[in-house]
């Protein structure tokens, strides 16, 4: 439901005498957590020493992208594997190949580093979302938070922007609750539309339907609710959702909405990210960075590609290619790289072998047990290749690296400990990352020491 439709919902509330205690309560409260959006969580934990990380950028390809393609590629292994992409191209480092669908990713081989060596076993879309988002197994006892959630819980005291602190652009997953355990506090707050189209604006912060006049009335219809909770038995539980309301509004009428405003940006820089989803969701994204915003994730669907494989990459690899290319290069020229982390893949990789019969006809299945990542910045090494997969990219022969090893390695750039704990929602304590199987954690030799 729309912010406008609950401002609707809202003077219906006012207006009605026969409403009991208990209608009003579950209306009001659900009312005013769509205007504050849920999602503020003051910021702020002690640095680790030496951290750099201020920000997270997030490129989510959903669906998963195939290694062999992209960051990881075997011409050597034959058709039945490379397909028609039998010529990697050299990069900026020497000796490292990626895709021949990457052009511009390879003139900026030097700003990032490449993880051949991800590895969970798991080939359910649920499941590996899950377990790539949160660096933590399934099967427990709790739903554990995403790497973003937890971010804007640990990071409390400092962050003092009117911007949420974790953001989606621009939709959000259905994989799982990224907020988990700590609740939808700690959810993202999603923008909505396509940055690509025109007439893009983010769900409820279009310039019409905020005009001062507009927020000013909306602003003194939540003061008469208030008076009326009062009068209401368990008033406490409208109460707790006002710390919310004047942020939101701040952000509605404040300069941090000029954030998500597009038309700021020249025409120049646009073509250059590329008039795609993905493209203008990567410049967002650099727009909210400026703006301290401490995780923010891309989402980019269309990568499940069970069928015809070959012809969705024409489109989908460039766009890539020159949005995430882009990004880094952007990022760079502004002195934002060492302190953005960027981490770009997906919930596992897809099948080596190409499935050329039918149903399939030239696809790739889900494949958890090899996979790359392209990560950069924020404290991260240049120009480096870790970890490495057999001939045909089926397995990891150096090096693997387990969601929560790159999980670790981000929170502890960010400065946060990874073997910390977080409030257990039926009291105590529970661990910031309790799966460490077969791993030694923070992934070292990524960090630029």
């Amino acid at each position: 439901m729309t912010i406008a439709n609950k401002f609707e919902q809202m003077k219906t509330l006012k207006n009605n005498k026969h409403l009991n205690r208990r209608q009003f309560i579950r209306m009001t409260a659900s009312a005013t957590a769509a205007l504050s959006f849920s999602p503020w969580p003051a910021l702020g934990s002690p640095a680790l020493p030496g951290t750099k990380a201020k920000s997270v950028i997030y490129i989510w390809l959903a669906g998963g992208p195939s290694h062999l393609d992209t960051f990881d590629p075997k011409p050597k292994a034959g058709k039945d594997y490379s397909g028609p992409y039998r010529k990697p191209i050299a990069t900026s480092v020497d000796d490292v190949f990626i895709g021949q669908k990457l052009p511009l990713l390879a003139k900026q081989a030097h700003n990032y580093s490449l993880i051949r060596g991800m590895t969970h076993g798991h080939f359910g879309h649920e499941t590996a979302s899950y377990v790539m988002q949160t660096g933590t197994l399934p099967g427990g006892q709790l739903v554990y938070p995403s790497m973003g959630a937890v971010i804007s819980y640990k990071k409390e005291p400092n962050y003092q922007e009117s911007l949420p602190s974790y953001i989606t652009i621009p939709s959000a997953s259905k994989r799982f609750n990224a907020g988990g355990f700590l609740g939808p506090k700690y959810k993202p707050f999603v923008t909505g539309g396509d940055p690509a189209k025109s007439n893009f604006s983010v769900d409820g912060l279009n310039t019409h339907y905020n005009s001062k006049a507009h927020l000013q009335d909306k602003k003194s219809l939540l003061h008469d609710l208030d008076r009326f909770s009062k009068e209401m038995e368990d008033y406490s539980k409208v109460n707790e959702l006002s710390v919310y309301q004047e942020q939101a509004f701040t952000l509605f009428s404040g300069d941090a909405r000029k954030a998500f405003d597009l038309s700021l940006e020249k025409e120049s820089t646009k073509d250059r990210y590329g008039r795609t989803t993905l493209g203008q969701s990567c410049l967002l994204a650099r727009r909210l960075v400026e703006q301290n915003v401490p995780f923010i994730t891309v989402r980019s669907g269309g990568w499940d590609t069970h069928k015809l494989h070959f012809e969705r990459m024409e489109q989908k690899l460039p766009e890539l290619d020159k949005a995430v290319a882009t990004l880094i290069e952007d990022l760079e020229q502004r002195g934002l790289l060492d302190e953005t982390i960027i981490l770009c893949g997906g919930e596992f990789g897809r099948t080596p072998k190409i499935l050329w019969n039918a149903p399939w006809n030239g696809g790739r299945g889900h494949f958890g047990s090899a996979f790359s990542y392209l990560v950069a910045g924020g404290g991260l090494k240049k120009g480096f290749v870790y970890g490495k997969t057999n001939t045909r990219g089926e397995t990891v022969v150096e090096n693997p690296v387990y969601p929560w090893d790159l999980t670790a390695t981000i929170y502890q750039l960010m400065g946060i400990d990874p073997s910390g704990t977080l409030p257990h929602p039926r009291g105590g304590l529970a661990y910031v990352l309790p799966d460490m199987k077969n791993s030694n954690r923070i992934v070292s030799d990524l960090i630029n020491i």
